[in-house]
């Protein structure tokens, strides 16, 4: 078993990318597609809801149907036999869950799950949605949206990740850019709490020089070789 007490696992776009989801910011990525500004932020919607639904919309239908890949299940099981692994995505997905993962922290939310503006309510979703649609709680239209966080926006169980990499002594950061923050400075705050801290991802992020240790290469190879080694005491 690994001799590490207690692991954080922060997962980006990069890991689901070889489960055909497309990352945002390659250069055939999904910015590259559309400006963040008119589909990812709060204004963005308020000018123009029909496109936001509409690009949110494209994002479910382009989930269903794709399943885990190596990567996700490695990581499903790590957290399955390690009692104290916890996974941060920024990754709106739901294939974590569907690879089985114990301890799970969606801090981006999820594409699959709406939200309502009128009463903060929440519901699964996989359907399209547009500005008429009625929230089932409160019954009043206008106000859904889908349950993930903008631009300009606080990601979502900030006050628990900041304790998880407090107490860690293990940090691993898997197909991330190092672009955005908070997420970004996960590794400083790990690596001055003492942890040990590696970076596995497809090639070096904008913060690899932060990490101390690093292993590049597709997700499906490095991460399920990296998780066996770790559960077998040999990491």
């Amino acid at each position: 078993m690994p001799h590490y007490r207690s692991i954080v696992i922060l997962t980006g776009a990069g890991l689901s990318a070889e489960s055909g989801l497309s990352t945002f910011r390659d250069a055939n990525g999904i910015w590259a597609k559309y400006d963040w500004r008119d589909v990812a932020t709060p204004q963005g919607f308020e000018k123009n809801p029909a496109l936001v639904h509409e690009f949110y919309n494209m994002r479910r239908r382009a989930h269903a149907g794709v399943k885990p890949n190596a990567a996700h299940l490695a990581l499903g099981r790590l957290s399955r036999e390690h009692e104290a692994a916890t996974i941060v995505t920024q990754n709106v997905d739901c294939l974590h869950e569907a690879a089985g993962t114990a301890r799970l922290i969606h801090m981006h939310g999820e594409a699959m799950k709406s939200l309502c503006a009128h009463c903060d309510d929440r519901q699964p979703w996989t359907g399209d949605m547009s500005a008429t649609t009625v929230c089932s709680t409160c019954g009043k239209a206008g106000g859904m949206r889908p349950d993930v966080v903008w631009f300009g926006e606080m990601p979502y169980h900030m006050e628990t990740i900041g304790k998880l990499l407090l107490a860690c002594d293990l940090f691993l950061s898997i197909g991330t850019s190092g672009h955005v923050y908070p997420a970004a400075g996960f590794v400083a705050a790990a690596a001055d709490a003492g942890a040990h801290t590696v970076e596995l991802n497809l090639e070096p992020s904008q913060g690899a020089s932060l990490f101390a240790e690093a292993i590049y290469g597709p997700a499906t190879e490095v991460v399920p070789a990296y998780v066996e080694r770790l559960l077998a005491g040999e990491a």
